[in-house]
């Protein structure tokens, strides 16, 4: 496994643009044909224990979806042979070399005091911070966003199934997203 061979990624997230040795990048980004790919790819690069992250892209190299995968850079020749070994090749990898290059946190926060929103792509969850009770879904367009509202609204964060085990859409894609920053920030 890649974390378990480089020391260095053990623990470490790629959260802050930061110039590598001499100036140079070191993070990248992987541009997919369609969402569907970037949310395979995510997957496999996790399972393999790369340390990635959904973004998204920024307006230089806009290309295929609206969703980047940002990965250590000094890895970019295994992930590219793993995600080739499953017929997962992006359209392009691109060095982070400079803040126009930079990929778009696709999370928008909106504390309003007692409550706290996130919004991930086109999907928000909003939920009581004090107890973590669900009290909004809202957003996208898909078949199922009705569906994932009824299944979490009034549930804790705790008692609520995961939008990834109950959705079958983008959106419940980007719902998931938010339910996992959500639970982040309110546990901190």
């Amino acid at each position: 496994m890649p974390v378990a061979l480089f020391g260095f990624l053990k623990g470490g997230k790629a959260k802050e643009a930061s110039p590598g040795r001499n100036g140079q990048a070191d993070r990248g980004i992987l541009v997919f044909e369609n969402t569907g790919e970037v949310i395979q790819a995510e997957k496999l690069l996790k399972k393999n224990g790369w340390e990635i992250r959904v973004m998204g892209p920024p307006p230089e190299i806009r290309q295929g979806c609206d969703l980047v995968i940002e990965f250590p850079l000094m890895e970019e020749l295994r992930i590219l042979k793993v995600l080739e070994a499953e017929r997962l090749s992006p359209l392009k990898a691109v060095p982070v070399i400079g803040p126009l290059l930079e990929p778009v946190n696709i999370f928008q926060l909106r504390d309003y005091g007692r409550y706290l929103m996130v919004r991930a792509a086109n999907m928000k969850l909003t939920v009581e911070k004090k107890t973590g009770l669900i009290v909004n879904v809202s957003g996208g367009g898909c078949p199922d966003v009705p569906f994932l509202a009824a299944s979490m609204v009034g549930r804790t964060l705790a008692e609520a199934p995961k939008p990834r085990d109950i959705g079958k859409t983008l959106c419940g894609y980007a719902l998931q997203l938010a339910y996992e920053e959500v639970r982040r920030r309110c546990s901190a």
